[in-house]
């Protein structure tokens, strides 16, 4: 039996969006409450993943939840049928099927004051912060990506980044940069950052990925670039999340961080003693 009262998913979503409103998400985004089932029931366990994969999906199932909070929302071009011919399609299903409502937050929660940039933007000894495009009628500190003056060395920096999101961490570095140069300036985008970190002037860039062109022109502008892959730029605020919402929903739900939710993406690196390739590990919670 669940010690928990449980709350109307209306709730939940009402404090969801207390603290990050939907409106702020981009307008390309699709956000908010995406599935609500048919027969309203209780909410007394919610799981927390960055992706609502199938492995996640049985998961979600296994522990018997009745809301999935998915970072990144599974349907956001719009579906033409629902079938069992697709992933994403065989997971909106069992959604419906089992009467799990779906919640995604996306860019509201990275745009949020204390949501996924400003948990990325820890990695740094922060001196200030800004977002680099501030919400209109927001609180203070809201808005896209974010602005950091610090005092750090490369190296020490690099280190940080890597303990912080608990991975492995792809680097490359711009001209003349080398691991003791003096790092003043921070521009950080959790996920996909070279659109929005395009033009902006500083030392280092942090963000998920970014293509090759927009490599070239961060390193062309004697910009450190380091990556870490899409979703572990944004997993672990997941964490941090977890015990808040606890609190703000008065602990009528538990709240769970997914364990199969994992980064597509594993680093490959050469092991020169045996002459083989290895796996690095990146799936460490």
């Amino acid at each position: 039996m669940s010690t928990y009262s449980g709350l109307k998913l209306a709730t939940v979503v009402k404090e969801l969006e207390n603290f990050a409103s939907i409106s702020w998400a981009e307008k390309w985004d699709n956000v908010g409450l995406l599935i609500e089932p048919h027969r309203e029931k209780l909410v007394k366990k919610i799981l927390l993943t960055n992706d609502l994969t199938e492995p996640v999906m049985s998961e979600a199932l296994a522990k018997n939840v009745q809301l999935i909070i998915s970072y990144h929302p599974p349907i956001f071009k719009p579906l033409t049928r629902i079938t069992q011919a697709h992933w994403k399609e065989r997971v909106v299903t069992t959604c419906l099927a089992n009467d799990i409502a779906l919640y995604s937050p996306h860019t509201a929660w990275d745009k949020a004051c204390g949501g996924v940039n400003d948990w990325l933007s820890q990695a740094v000894d922060i001196g200030s912060i800004r977002p680099l495009e501030p919400e209109l009628n927001a609180p203070p500190g809201t808005g896209s990506g974010r602005y950091i003056e610090t005092k750090m060395e490369l190296c020490q920096l690099l280190e940080s980044l890597q303990k912080h999101i608990e991975n492995s961490v792809h680097i490359a570095l711009a001209v003349n940069h080398h691991p003791k140069t003096l790092v003043q300036s921070v521009g950080i985008c959790a996920g996909s950052g070279g659109s929005l970190l395009k033009g902006i002037q500083a030392d280092l860039i942090i963000t998920g990925e970014m293509s090759h062109h927009e490599l070239l022109d961060f390193t062309h502008n004697n910009t450190t670039v380091l990556l870490c892959n899409h979703s572990n730029s944004e997993r672990g605020f997941l964490k941090v999340f977890s015990p808040k919402l606890k609190e703000s929903l008065k602990g009528a739900c538990e709240i769970l961080v997914s364990e199969a939710d994992k980064d597509p993406l594993v680093t490959v690196a050469k092991d020169l003693n045996k002459e083989e390739s290895v796996f690095v590990d990146c799936y460490k919670q």
